[in-house]
């Protein structure tokens, strides 16, 4: 994949995941992109200049971008992501890859891989493992299905980092999950530590006890990164902590800490005009 021959990409879902990756894979000179967002079928939204700015086809029929690219990346949200997959695979043809970069639970993945594999098209599940903003196409990607290695050749050679765990489906969006109910419960708990704390006037009493027993970890700071995180993010995380409320559901476990830091996720969700 060079410039003379580049990769035809189509992003679904043209969010803050899919502009970085878009941004930083076109600064490589190897891909031609195209996107379609639901927000697309807005007349004159903003996402249109968006995209036309980072040098990205916007598309307003999401079948024919389907159709016409080598690589399709669904990008939307973790509640999305099966419905985006059974849609997607109306469209698609043999030979196509569809990459899954959703954070939804083992079981979707499944399911998703279920309808694009049935075209022809080769499914590859992708857990992406932090923020991407800060590395770009360069943050971590585990990757899993029977095309995974095959796929991460083709995409690290453009700087993007995957790593295949497995040759099945659901491997890579457990150990996704499974972190994620650490890292998005701890948020929220932080959100509600670090108000409490302060309408009581106690935050530096009670981070100066946190830094005794964690001592490597500056509370403060953290406070600080972690609401910001809920509020910039908190929706999408919370369908992401939704799935993850699935998986543990279906080891019959009860689902309903997890559902909680669903919930708090959304509620800490800064409103956006």
């Amino acid at each position: 994949m060079v410039s003379d021959n580049p990769l035809s990409i189509t992003f679904i879902g043209f969010g803050e995941v899919g502009q970085t990756f878009a941004r930083g894979l076109l600064a490589t000179g190897g891909v031609r992109i195209a996107a379609y967002d639901l927000l697309l079928d807005a007349p004159n939204h903003a996402i249109s200049a968006k995209a036309t700015a980072l040098g990205v086809m916007p598309c307003t029929d999401a079948a024919s971008a389907l159709r016409t690219a080598q690589l399709v990346i669904s990008s939307v949200t973790a509640d999305a992501a099966e419905d985006v997959a059974r849609y997607s695979a109306r469209h698609l043809i043999p030979g196509q890859f569809y990459l899954d970069v959703n954070s939804a639970s083992p079981d979707t993945k499944r399911r998703a891989a279920e309808y694009v594999n049935a075209t022809g098209a080769y499914y590859v599940e992708g857990a992406v493992m932090a923020p991407v903003l800060k590395p770009g196409i360069a943050v971590p990607i585990l990757a899993g299905g029977p095309q995974a290695q095959d796929l991460a050749q083709r995409l690290n050679a453009l700087g993007m980092n995957l790593t295949p765990v497995a040759t099945t489906y659901g491997r890579a969006s457990a150990m996704k999950l499974c972190r994620s109910i650490i890292i998005k419960g701890l948020e929220v708990l932080m959100v509600d530590c670090a108000a409490s704390a302060a309408h009581w006037d106690v935050e530096s009493e009670v981070f100066a006890s946190l830094t005794e027993t964690f001592p490597s970890i500056d509370w403060p700071a953290l406070s600080l990164s972690m609401q910001e995180r809920v509020a910039t993010h908190g929706i999408r995380r919370s369908a992401e902590m939704r799935e993850a409320a699935e998986m543990v559901a279906g080891l019959r476990r009860d689902p309903a800490l997890v559902g909680a830091v669903a919930d708090a996720q959304a509620r800490g969700a800064r409103v956006r005009p």
